[in-house]
């Protein structure tokens, strides 16, 4: 099945919002509140996509199981893989997350993006 949207027409009403928590990621800087949408699962869910918000904040990230790939829509943030230095992303940029890194992301501005998770 084939399904086309385009996810800058989604509202944030759309999406399910929740505070980042593990097993997702660990918030390093208090409380950060993400909003989010499955547009996308095959059956075995090794795949998944959809569209993700996120309020400022900090936190760690630990890509042990899965790996991701994203497209940012809005907003600005940097990742810093562990040992290396940070990279900045603003809308536009894509970015990959291979299965076994780790690091730390940093969101400046509320930021919007789509994923696409991996197994």
């Amino acid at each position: 099945m084939t399904h086309t949207y385009n996810p800058v027409e989604i509202v944030a009403a759309d999406l399910e919002s929740k505070p980042l928590a593990p097993p997702s990621a660990e918030p390093l800087s208090g409380e950060i509140i993400t909003r989010s949408r499955v547009e996308f699962a095959n059956d075995e869910r090794t795949i998944i996509s959809g569209t993700w918000e996120s309020d400022p904040g900090t936190s760690r990230w630990e890509f042990l199981t899965r790996g991701e790939i994203i497209h940012l829509l809005e907003g600005a943030m940097t990742v810093q893989r562990d040992g290396e230095d940070a990279v900045a992303l603003t809308p536009g940029s894509v970015a990959y997350f291979p299965i076994g890194w780790t690091g730390v992301w940093t969101v400046a501005e509320p930021v919007r993006k789509f994923y696409v998770v991996y197994r």
